[in-house]
């Protein structure tokens, strides 16, 4: 009979968890901002297995806008044809949205002259971006280029969005900014409980967000609380 810990899905789930908690500890380890970046960068295409490039796009005091940290010159020469345009999704993530998805740059309709440049450019197709903001700053964007259509899963956007909450906490303290921790810490307890439902129960990010709201309910503790409570219930191996 196969007990839990010989099912072949938790045991790639906690190794997703294992990779992602030892890219977080090297990423809090960096010293210096553009260190933090060049960090993150690395780790987006080591996680997500459609990443094939990675950015961050930087906002200044200014609210000028650059891409100090990237993986290679197809993801600088993304962000910069953004920036020339004036349109496309590491710029709505910027200022508007959490997270931006475009699972096909060739049929996208919100990015008119962006999409079709990058798809014929660049060879890009998929896009994955995530704002990285404090409580009370817009930092940037963390830009994810996929070679392939449909190359992000909502896991990769679940787990995504956590890593760039993290991404955002480095970089708060590297700016001091000292209101930074708290709230995006929970972004990211949220997060990896969102994942964690996800890989054990084989459901959807709505289904484990619906999952999640319903245990903070039926035991009258807040959604930061419950999430604590799935992540501390994983199983971990002893090392």
């Amino acid at each position: 009979m196969t007990g839990p810990s010989d099912d072949p899905r938790s045991n790639v789930g906690r190794q997703a968890d294992d990779r992602f908690d030892a890219v977080v500890q090297r990423l809090h380890a960096e010293h210096g901002v553009q260190d933090t970046l060049h960090r993150a960068v690395e780790a987006a295409v080591e996680l997500f297995s459609g990443c094939d490039h990675a950015c961050v796009s930087l906002v200044h005091r200014s609210h000028r806008i650059d891409t100090p940290a990237f993986t290679d010159e197809i993801a600088r020469r993304g962000d910069d044809l953004q920036y020339r345009l004036q349109e496309g999704p590491c710029l709505d993530a910027i200022w508007t949205e959490e997270t931006v998805h475009s699972s096909d740059l060739t049929t996208e309709s919100r990015w008119s002259t962006w999409g079709p440049l990058a798809a014929d450019e660049l060879g890009i197709r998929s896009m994955l971006c995530f704002q990285l903001f404090t409580s009370r700053d817009n930092l940037g964007a963390l830009n994810l280029y996929g070679d392939r259509t449909s190359a992000f899963t909502q896991t990769d956007a679940t787990m995504g969005f956590a890593l760039a909450a993290h991404v955002s906490i480095a970089l708060a303290g590297q700016r001091d900014l000292q209101d930074a921790h708290s709230a995006l810490a929970d972004k990211v307890m949220i997060g990896h409980a969102e994942g964690i439902l996800m890989e054990r129960y084989a459901i959807g990010g709505q289904q484990a967000w619906e999952t999640l709201a319903r245990i903070a309910v039926d035991e009258q503790i807040s959604m930061e609380t419950a999430a604590s409570h799935v992540v501390d219930s994983r199983p971990h191996r002893l090392r």
